[in-house]
């Protein structure tokens, strides 16, 4: 009789791992940015399907879709950032691109935004930015 409620307990306790297993495993679902304009103080972003441009002070960049948020609206997409200057753009001047990770979180129509060189993990500065807004950019001079 013991071997027998044993057994009954075993397999209760592994239909209830297993379950609370398969519930832990399921996929998050995930969110999509819609297209428009972002915008706060230094930085305007216009979000494309594909991808988005980047306006900010001295600065300009993209970012490569897809604009994927998680359940909590996080996300972490990759793209370049280019530092500007004033003055005239030369003909032979050379790109300045590098590759960045813009990373933060979307709640209702407010986004803070994390601007980061991938390559050296330098933080360019964290933006808060509204949906809707065209910003306000400082251009260099």
């Amino acid at each position: 009789m013991f071997w027998r409620n044993r057994n009954r307990f075993l397999i209760i306790i592994s239909l209830i791992l297993l379950i609370v297993s398969s519930a832990a495993a399921r996929p998050r679902k995930m969110q999509r940015l819609s297209t428009g304009t972002w915008g706060g103080p230094h930085i305007r972003i216009e979000v494309g399907p594909r991808s988005a441009a980047i306006d900010y002070d001295c600065a300009n960049g993209t970012i490569d879709g897809p604009f994927t948020l998680d359940s909590k609206g996080r996300f972490s997409w990759r793209g370049t950032h280019n530092r500007e200057h004033g003055g005239p753009i030369r003909i032979d001047e050379k790109h300045n691109g590098r590759p960045a990770v813009y990373s933060g979180s979307v709640k209702g129509d407010t986004m803070t935004l994390t601007v980061k060189l991938a390559d050296n993990n330098e933080v360019i500065e964290t933006y808060t930015l509204k949906r809707g807004s065209s910003g306000r950019v400082f251009k260099c001079m």
